[in-house]
């Protein structure tokens, strides 16, 4: 696997057993069950594996015995902020709390009215972040892939609450237009900015000292309609609490010249690398991007 094909691994059975140990046993239990899912997956998906190794052993220059671990705490961690999700959007009994560090910003930019856009990543737990927004006084639209398989989300949609406005990504291009609708209406859209689907335009960036492909998409949108960009992010720090980030919301404007705006579209790309390395640096269990990220070198 050579790109991000829009899948997460995992079948509609195990789904149901993780919901079916939420609804009755809890979170703990459902944790607990975790560590040997993690071990399985361990143990028997080399391909992700590789993949992983490669970022703590290369990326962030880990040993090799701290990177073979690291792999697995990485699987239960993912592991954890899926569970997570699951029982809060579900509305399971499991009390989360959590620390707001930039709120400010977000709410600045829907009090002005003016429509935004914040850009999270494949890092750390940004479904959870729907207790920030749902605090915004605005219209907030999220864009999701629509590649999964479909019993599983018909499955999870019997019981998930939903709180926003979900822009699916079809392979028809309606999203561009929902997308433009929804900023020409000057609402909040909120979307992923570290994966591409095989046929996006991409461009090679210096990310953790070696070259990877990321979309242009997100960041042409926040040149063409000029609205003021967040970089957002919500991390898991206990078994309980999350910490959500905000940066401050930056204008990058559309250029008149074709140099011009590929060197804003370098800027605002370099922005959102350096803040994304920052969380990856500072919570180095929560990077799941399985698939050969740094495909460039």
């Amino acid at each position: 696997m050579t790109e991000w094909k829009g899948q997460t691994r995992g079948g509609l059975t195990g789904y149901k057993i993780f919901i079916a140990v939420l609804r009755y046993l809890g979170l703990p239990f459902a944790y607990l069950m975790l560590r040997f899912v993690a071990l399985y997956f361990f143990l028997f998906n080399p391909a992700s594996f590789r993949y992983i190794f490669y970022f703590y052993r290369k990326r962030l220059k880990y040993g090799l015995f701290r990177s073979v671990i690291s792999v697995y705490r990485n699987y239960y961690t993912f592991g954890q902020v899926i569970l997570d999700k699951t029982a809060t959007m579900g509305g399971f009994d499991a009390k989360f709390t959590f620390d707001f560090d930039g709120e400010e910003h977000l709410r600045n930019i829907a009090r002005d009215g003016k429509g935004g856009l914040f850009i999270s990543a494949h890092v750390g737990n940004f479904e959870m972040a729907g207790h920030m927004l749902e605090r915004l006084d605005a219209t907030v639209n999220v864009i999701m892939l629509d590649a999964e398989h479909q019993k599983i989300k018909e499955y999870l949609s019997s019981f998930t609450q939903k709180s926003f406005h979900v822009i699916p990504i079809g392979t028809d291009n309606a999203h561009v237009y929902e997308i433009s609708r929804a900023l020409g209406n000057h609402e909040i859209v909120c979307m992923h900015g570290d994966r591409f689907l095989e046929g996006s335009k991409t461009l090679a960036c210096d990310f953790l000292g070696e070259k990877a492909l990321l979309p242009t998409g997100p960041f042409y949108l926040a040149m063409k309609f000029g609205v003021p960009v967040s970089f957002v992010f919500a991390m898991k720090e206990d078994t309980r609490h999350y910490h959500y980030y905000a940066t401050p919301p930056r204008l990058y404007q559309q250029q008149a010249t074709p140099s011009k705006r590929d060197e804003m579209l370098r800027t605002v790309i370099s922005d959102y690398l350096a803040a994304m390395e920052e969380k990856v640096r500072k919570y180095p269990f929560q990077w799941f991007n399985y698939y050969d990220f740094w495909k460039a070198r």
